[in-house]
């Protein structure tokens, strides 16, 4: 540190400090030097005051901080610096910069605070949770593996997601827009399955329950405008339609939605049978309700079921048919002459189970006209004939069981003969240019081969072997596409149980393939399983090939062969 005096009055004091660091890094701390000097002039403004001159004037030094003092050791020098007039600007350590000159001039490094480097969120999540740093490798980090620590792998990155995004997954703009779906046009048609099944219903299946293929079909002029007011209904029409449908094409997602409509038909019927039906045993049950009985009744036969599942639905129609009347007259023409058809059909394979007609109070309807009706056989009257033939196998089978001979007395040979005339007077009420009259004399043949086989023992006859023949003739007839397929299952089954003679049978099994592509039923197969039983037992010479309803039951089959 110098002083310097100036024989000037002592006008002011000045103190410069400067401190300069040599650039080259690379020496060791000792080798930088740092020069600090103070120059004080002063001057004596009066001569008196020239006494104090010789006193030590000790300026005031201010001390450095002391961070900056770690940071450098300060050296004094022995050169001084060149003194600079006050307020002239400090010369520049460095090169010359370029450029227009800063505003804000660069702070010093010593003021310049540390930027904190941000967690990083991208670590391994057992890294996260030990709050250790975190080297990222992929699929496990290092810094597990040298802790010998198991690594848990890393979060899956979830990527931003708009409004739309976010109301799909039920985030917070969920509840900003709520979209309304529209109400079903028709209960029961509610997904594209059971659009496919009122389409098939329609267009396909409707023709192989009747005679009739054009648009007075009464499943879709009668039935299928009912269904639409009624949900019950429609859900058994679908649930028929869906059943057929995946007999032809098995997809699993049909099946499903058939036994969805099975229950909510079944839920339906037993709801609105339980609402209508009081005390009161007089309380008439609607028509869509009665009409969804025979449609479940249906169901059982496209199913192909053996089990007797058809007897609730069959038994309920029955009772409505007997305590009801519907006033809708095409309905109930309708009703009458579809259940009829079906409850004869029955007693052709079933010990137990007797046509209506046979019944003691049963009065014939008054609206039933003899002529052309939807099947054969009802209308017409031929199922009068066959219900008696009924009536008088079970007599012989009882006279059987109890070991009685003969076992055709003369009262039922007597029955017999009155019925033979009948059928032989018999005339159909279908145009003669129709494949439905070849179908009718299917129909009387078949009747006739009914009554000879309650009649006569269980043994091969050349009048039997011509009856025969004669059925097949008219079956050869038939258009392969025609709407009398759907109904030739019953004469069939009773030409097969008459086939004493072997060549005529492969022609039977091909009529029952040919039914079989044109209506996929499933009671066409059990039915001929029960025939080649029959042939069996007569091939065996056995007599009890008399008796198929018992053989159906030995088999234990309890179907409809309609």
């Amino acid at each position: 540190m110098t002083f310097s005096r100036a024989p000037a009055t002592l006008s002011r004091l000045d103190i410069e400090t400067s401190s300069r660091r040599d650039s080259d890094l690379s020496s060791t701390p000792s080798s930088s030097a740092t020069t600090f000097s103070v120059s004080v002039r002063y001057s004596l403004d009066d001569d008196d005051r020239m006494d104090d001159a010789d006193d030590d004037v000790a300026p005031k030094i201010e001390e450095l901080d002391e961070d900056l003092m770690e940071d450098t050791k300060l050296t004094p020098t022995s050169e001084s610096p060149p003194t600079l007039p006050i307020g002239a600007p400090s010369e520049p350590t460095g090169p010359k910069r370029r450029g227009r000159p800063r505003k804000h001039p660069w702070p010093p490094p010593s003021s310049q605070a540390k930027v904190a480097k941000g967690r990083s969120k991208t670590g391994c999540i057992t890294c996260r949770r030990r709050k250790k740093k975190c080297d990222e490798t992929k699929p496990s980090c290092l810094n597990c593996q040298k802790n010998a620590v198991i690594c848990e792998g890393y979060p899956p990155i979830k990527l931003w997601e708009g409004g739309k995004s976010k109301s799909e997954e039920g985030g917070p703009a969920a509840s900003v827009v709520v979209p309304r779906g529209l109400p079903f046009l028709i209960d029961g048609i509610e997904t594209e399955v059971d659009r496919r099944f009122l389409d098939h219903f329609v267009y396909d299946f409707s023709r192989v329950l009747t005679l009739i293929n054009d648009d007075s079909n009464p499943f879709k002029e009668i039935l299928l405008p009912m269904a639409t007011q009624h949900r019950g209904l429609m859900h058994s029409l679908m649930c028929l339609s869906g059943s057929h449908l995946s007999s032809r094409d098995p997809q699993p997602v049909f099946k499903e939605r058939r036994h969805y409509h099975f229950d909510c038909a079944v839920s339906n019927l037993r709801t609105h049978i339980t609402a209508q039906v009081t005390d009161d045993s007089t309380a008439m049950i609607d028509d869509p309700t009665v009409a969804s009985t025979l449609a479940l009744c249906l169901n059982s036969i496209c199913e192909g079921e053996t089990k007797g599942e058809y007897r609730m639905h069959m038994d309920a129609a029955r009772h409505l048919l007997r305590t009801q009347q519907s006033q809708n007259p095409k309905f109930r023409e309708f009703l009458w002459e579809f259940f009829m058809y079906h409850d004869l059909s029955n007693s052709l394979t079933a010990l137990d189970r007797r046509p209506l007609l046979l019944t003691e109070d049963f009065v014939l309807p008054s609206f039933v006209q003899p002529g052309a009706g939807i099947l054969l056989g009802v209308l017409d009257g031929l199922f009068g004939y066959m219900s008696k033939i009924t009536l008088l196998r079970d007599k012989i089978r009882e006279r059987m069981s109890q070991g009685i001979e003969p076992t055709v007395d003369y009262q039922s040979l007597s029955d017999a003969v009155a019925i033979d005339s009948g059928i032989r007077t018999w005339e159909p009420a279908q145009r003669e240019d129709s494949p439905d009259f070849i179908a009718a004399q299917l129909y009387r043949q078949c009747t006739w081969v009914y009554l000879y086989r309650t009649i006569q023992p269980s043994k091969p006859n050349e009048k039997i072997t011509t009856a025969v023949d004669g059925g097949l003739a008219y079956l050869r007839q038939l258009p392969s596409d025609a709407g009398t397929q759907s109904i030739l299952l019953m004469p069939l089954f009773l030409l097969g149980c008459a086939a004493f003679d072997p060549e005529q049978r492969p022609e039977i099994r091909n009529a029952f393939d040919g039914l079989m592509a044109y209506s996929n039923l499933g009671n066409i197969k059990p039915a001929r399983e029960i025939v080649e039983k029959v042939w069996e037992k007569m091939d065996a010479g056995d007599e009890s090939s008399w008796d198929w309803e018992t053989t159906s039951q030995e088999m234990k089959y309890d179907l409809l062969i309609t």
